[in-house]
């Protein structure tokens, strides 16, 4: 007769049973929603990194001359731009690097810190992809809008297309700024039920 501090090992086999096939299931989800928010961290570095216009403008009069000015929109010009392209090149970096390590390095797992290790990544790249996709968004607001009460004119109506390129740019960040979200909350999920399950997390 088991002892109370004891499972049967039957039930701690089904257990372990169902553990690993939810642990598949997830693993096949996660691989899933990582490719995608590759691609999509992917687009929005590439397309906001090669936003860049230039027009003449028409900048004042001398009499009856107009006098006429070349510039150039460049996302370098605005630092939150800079971040937002710097931002999702990381997340694209890892989200590579993550891809790579559960195809290939399963295998690499010092004591259950693998996934660990990975969860605490995710959301780390959570919050800088956030921070990136945010601060991009109020820039191109300001620069579509203006604002009356600082003066600052908007720009928009001249670059048009640098405009409609960067917004283009904040579609796919936001996406992938989901995708990573539920990455980070399907692991979450993983180490909780892992932690149940465990030998040690057995009821005395």
């Amino acid at each position: 007769m088991a002892s109370k501090g004891e499972e049967k090992p039957e039930l701690v086999g089904s257990k372990q049973g169902i553990v690993s096939v939810t642990k598949a299931k997830h693993d096949q989800i996660v691989l899933v929603l990582r490719v995608v928010a590759f691609l999509a961290t992917a687009s929005a570095t590439i397309v906001m990194g090669l936003n860049q216009e230039t027009k003449t403008l028409l900048v004042g009069t001398i009499g009856t001359t107009p006098i006429r000015a070349t510039l150039t929109a460049k996302f370098q010009h605005t630092p939150a731009f800079v971040f937002f392209v710097v931002a999702n090149g990381l997340a694209s970096v890892h989200n590579l690097v993550m891809l790579g390590v559960d195809v290939f390095g399963r295998k690499l797992d010092c004591k259950g810190l693998r996934l660990v290790i990975i969860t605490i990544l995710d959301m780390v790249i959570v919050a800088v992809v956030a921070a990136g996709a945010s601060s991009a968004a109020f820039m191109a607001e300001l620069g579509k809008n203006g604002n009356s009460h600082a003066k600052w004119n908007k720009i928009c109506d001249k670059f048009e297309s640098f405009c409609h390129q960067g917004g283009g740019a904040l579609i796919p960040s936001f996406i992938a700024l989901l995708l990573l979200f539920l990455i980070s909350a399907i692991s979450i999920i993983t180490l909780h039920n892992q932690k149940l399950t465990s030998p040690h997390a057995t009821t005395p």
